[in-house]
């Protein structure tokens, strides 16, 4: 055999290798071959190891890798809000891990690089300066999926609006981020008008809601909400009888109880997060105050119910996705735990979404280039397991859904 023909055979049989099956796909052809040499001469042995790798090539062997492209993800990973922007990740990394089995995105290997924003804008400003570092040394970066807040998404947009990337959101749903001219954001989540809609149409028309109490946060995203959720509720008729504002990650609510209980609301709202909504939970009820209690999506976590000493029972929360347990499969969640060595949480349905979508639209434009492939995600529609998303031209979802959940013997239970 020729220097040329070694190569030739040595490059098909690298193909080979790159195959999902390419152990049993090795063994196969080695034994095919060794039977052949008992019946046939050299040259026939060639021609028919030739068909054989031709026949296999044509039927699902996916061509060498071109390289690596990144995908960043940006989400806090330490501090109070450390298991929502991780179960963010296991989600990409699943849809990664998946597409890559297939034979990569566009022939590229799909790698996926989580950085830490710590629920921090000022850190998640240094996060999106990295990302701009990489893009500038010649990484080939196709997007980042992030933040996981709205007041770290804002930040951050200002370096990502001049990159030649792709950015979605899995979970951030302030109103003003599809409003700023961004032509490279998208989020696969509603937007807050519609959870404002959503929750006070719930409060109002099925749990008969009149005097209403909101309490919210600090952050942009819980004053945000609470404006919108206050505007709705007075369009419904109701009455919004009492507004506070409470710290991020605040735990002791004694001054805040006794106001809700002079104010004699007959339901309350609380916007904000899982690191408040427990403790905020657990107050109320043990000061005797019962009437229903709606919080916003940003509470949709386990630990909504795992840190309210039991006292969740009963409460309602809004959430952009359904829960894993109802919007996935048994093969889904195990292939999550093979990845992350853990359970799915809610978010984690977001990032898988999330990282779905800017591949289909990678596949969709035939580009890794960041304007291309975000230019396509206005034109695509992207079926995903909570459904198809669409974009309109601000990069919000087009009919985006929001889902009412009860905790129901330590669970949350779908009921709108």
């Amino acid at each position: 055999m020729g220097t040329e023909q070694r190569v030739n055979q040595s490059t098909r049989w690298g193909l080979i290798s790159q195959s999902p099956n390419a152990p049993f796909l090795i063994l196969m052809i080695s034994w095919m071959l060794a039977n052949v040499r008992l019946i046939m001469g050299r040259v026939m042995r060639r021609i028919i190891a030739s068909l054989l790798l031709l026949i296999l090539l044509a039927t699902g062997c996916s061509a060498a890798p071109k390289g690596e492209i990144t995908v960043y993800v940006a989400a806090p990973l330490s501090g109070f809000q450390a298991n929502g922007g991780q179960t963010v990740v296991g989600g990409v990394r699943l849809a990664a891990e998946e597409i890559n089995r297939s034979g990569g995105l566009l022939g590229y290997r799909v790698k996926i690089i989580a950085l830490d924003d710590e629920s921090d804008s000022d850190v998640a400003l240094k996060v999106a300066e990295r990302v701009r570092q990489a893009v500038q040394d010649g990484e080939r970066v196709l997007g980042v999926i992030g933040h996981y807040n709205s007041g770290q998404t804002l930040a951050a947009m200002e370096v990502y609006k001049d990159l030649p990337i792709v950015v979605i959101t899995p979970t951030a749903s302030e109103l003003s981020l599809t409003q700023r001219g961004y032509r490279n954001f998208f989020r696969v989540n509603a937007n807050d008008a519609v959870q404002a809609r959503v929750d006070a149409t719930f409060l109002v028309k099925k749990l008969g809601a009149q005097r209403v109490a909101i309490l919210h946060n600090d952050t942009e995203y819980g004053i945000g909400l609470s404006h919108l959720i206050e505007e709705e509720l007075s369009r419904l008729g109701a009455e919004v009888v009492l507004t506070l504002q409470v710290a991020e990650g605040q735990s002791n609510y004694t001054t805040e109880v006794a106001r809700v209980q002079a104010a004699r609301p007959d339901a309350i709202f609380y916007a904000g997060y899982e690191i408040e909504a427990p403790y905020l939970r657990a107050a109320l009820v043990r000061a005797g105050i019962t009437v229903p209690m709606l919080a916003s999506d940003g509470a949709f976590l386990s630990a909504t119910i795992d840190e309210s000493d039991g006292t969740a029972e009963g409460m309602y929360v809004s959430s952009f996705a359904p829960s894993p347990a109802t919007a996935v499969d048994k093969r889904w969640i195990e292939a999550y735990q093979a990845v992350e060595y853990r359970n799915p949480d809610t978010y984690s349905i977001n990032g898988y979404v999330a990282m779905t979508v800017l591949a289909e639209a990678a596949r969709h434009a035939k580009s890794i280039e960041g304007p291309q492939v975000a230019e396509a995600l206005h034109d695509v529609r992207v079926d995903t397991i909570i459904g198809p998303i669409r974009y309109d031209e601000n990069g919000d979802v087009q009919d985006a859904q929001v889902f009412i959940f009860q905790v129901r013997e330590g669970d949350f239970v779908q009921v709108q």
